[in-house]
């Protein structure tokens, strides 16, 4: 049978999401409680799939995996098994047996990334690891009216190479935003950004190069000459993974796949209605 699992995680203590020789990432730890609850490993290896590739200190709310395999077990037992053996940094949330055409990557046709920036102008040693921030001089302020001036540009299906990572192994750079929110409470700014799949360090790569433009240091207009120009060295440097979140992977609703539970975090719920 084909099962889906949901999976929130604090991605602070990982490697990423992606297996490597060295471990410790969400792959390794996940596919090894997995065999640890089924038992018998050699006999049934399992193999996951994935909604998207987290990287080191990315963290997940809404993150979706799949894998075959011939055990039988009630579906609350993978939850309650398999978080046995995982770390407390990490829990499967649900599960649910899917149909074979179900496919964790493939059958999403759109993904939520939630990025938490907290401004300052002291260091918040009780959000680290778990947004990111930004120490202000005394005085200054974000131009909020600013990005959301400069956000226009990046809706809709552009090519992104000038927020594209050298290492990113995606076939293509034309990638489509559908919505960009940038939302301002108190000291906190959360970018909540919605499209169809993303390249390697594009959120962190955009928000980088709006927080360019609320600070001042270049004008809304400029964000749209870095994205025409499809040169990364234009763009701003790629912001830090601490406050970046995937938040919610969207299906066809005839898979039948459960949205995220956002009541235990500390993002916003009505950024996601």
């Amino acid at each position: 049978m084909r099962i889906a699992l949901g999976l929130q995680y604090n991605g602070a203590a990982f490697s990423g999401w992606q297996t490597q020789p060295g471990g410790n990432t969400v792959q390794d730890y996940l596919e090894k409680a997995l065999l640890d609850f089924v038992g018998d490993s050699l006999a049934n290896p399992i193999k996951t799939i994935t909604a998207g590739r987290t990287d080191a200190g990315v963290h997940a709310l809404g993150q979706v995996i799949h894998f075959d395999t011939d055990i039988n077990r009630p579906m609350q037992s993978w939850v309650k098994g398999v978080n046995a053996f995982l770390p407390k940094s990490m829990a499967v949330v649900w599960a649910r047996e899917v149909t074979d055409d179900f496919d964790a990557r493939f059958s999403a046709f759109e993904r939520t990334y939630c990025y938490a920036l907290l401004t300052s102008h002291h260091p918040t040693p009780l959000v680290h690891d778990r947004a990111g921030y930004l120490l202000l001089p005394e005085g200054k302020s974000l131009d909020v009216k600013a990005m959301q001036t400069a956000k226009g540009s990046l809706i809709g299906e552009h090519d992104f190479s000038s927020f594209r990572s050298s290492e990113c192994q995606s076939k293509t750079p034309v990638k489509t935003i559908y919505e960009l929110e940038i939302v301002e409470e108190g000291p906190w700014i959360y970018f909540v950004i919605k499209g169809n799949a993303f390249l390697h360090h594009m959120v962190r790569n955009l928000v980088g190069s709006l927080l360019t433009v609320g600070l001042g240091k270049e004008s809304p207009d400029w964000l749209k000459m870095v994205l025409d120009a499809k040169n990364r060295q234009l763009a701003a440097p790629t912001f830090m993974a601490d406050g970046l979140y995937l938040a919610r992977v969207g299906y066809p609703s005839h898979f039948g796949i459960p949205e995220p539970n956002l009541a235990n975090s500390f993002l916003p719920r009505t950024l996601f209605k």
